[in-house]
């Protein structure tokens, strides 16, 4: 083994590690996250979501959690039928992580590694935008089933989406597929108006030979849910955003299952 590369692991009771990215932040990923995690759930399949992002964790905030006593509470900690991990539950949000790169890589390893999952039918990890030490470390060390990436539909979000599919396939690491977060708005007419443009997870999708997962409207609810810890899919789960995570979940588990045994590259970048 190359000494460069990070150590493989193992998740022998984890049937499928699905790693949530996109090229950019700003995109709603670690929402589509943490709605996907529970719409998985609510399906019921054994769950676990695990924040990637070690600098800009997300997860507590979205579940209504803060720091946890180690002593007290095992990780990872459970909430709403989700097993969860996050740097939020070691420092507080007020804690700033400075760290160089290869450090924030042995933490997103211990979070693996280290970490009792227990059995369970999918791992959702939020990865931190962008293609940095976080992704690469995950990608080389974990036995990922796929990515499942989020765009918007701009073509701003869609240039780095597609560095985001790039980095995937270079670390050979399959796409389950491309999905558009804020496609548009509903009015209390039924009126669909695409307030960031038209069509880009789509066009993305096609141009990459990729699956296009599907759209997620723009509902001013989902961002009030998060900051108040229950994600929309379990606080209005007759909504149509919520019905949309549902299809999505359906959508993912359909690829993630049909998706060959992961494997585990010796690709050194």
């Amino acid at each position: 083994m190359n000494p460069q590369m990070p150590p493989k692991l193992s998740l022998p009771g984890v049937k499928n590690v699905v790693a949530v990215a996109s090229g950019k932040g700003g995109v709603g990923k670690s929402t589509v996250a943490a709605n996907l995690a529970l719409a998985l759930h609510m399906g019921g399949k054994a769950v676990g979501l695990m924040d990637a992002d070690i600098y800009g964790p997300s997860v507590p905030i979205m579940f209504g959690l803060g720091t946890v006593d180690q002593k007290t509470t095992p990780f990872p900690v459970e909430k709403y039928g989700v097993r969860l991990m996050s740097m939020g539950f070691l420092m507080g949000p007020e804690q700033a992580v400075i760290w160089r790169g290869p450090k924030v890589a042995q933490m997103v390893q211990a979070f693996l590694g280290q970490i009792d999952w227990g059995t369970l039918d999918y791992l959702v990890i939020d990865l931190p935008p962008g293609t940095g030490d976080a992704q690469l470390t995950l990608s080389q060390s974990a036995p990922l089933t796929g990515a499942v990436i989020v765009t918007t539909p701009g073509e701003v979000s869609l240039i780095d989406a597609r560095k985001g599919v790039k980095m995937f396939r270079e670390v050979k690491v399959p796409i389950l597929g491309i999905v558009e977060n804020m496609s548009y708005f509903v009015d209390p007419a039924g009126t669909k108006t695409p307030i960031f443009g038209v069509g880009g997870g789509m066009k993305l999708a096609v141009e990459s030979n990729v699956p296009f997962l599907g759209e997620l409207p723009i509902d001013p609810r989902v961002a009030r849910c998060g900051d108040d810890g229950e994600p929309i899919v379990r606080k209005h789960p007759d909504s149509a955003v919520a019905k949309a995570y549902r299809d999505l979940a359906a959508t993912v588990a359909a690829a993630a299952d049909a998706s060959p045994p992961a494997g585990l590259p010796d690709v050194q970048l």
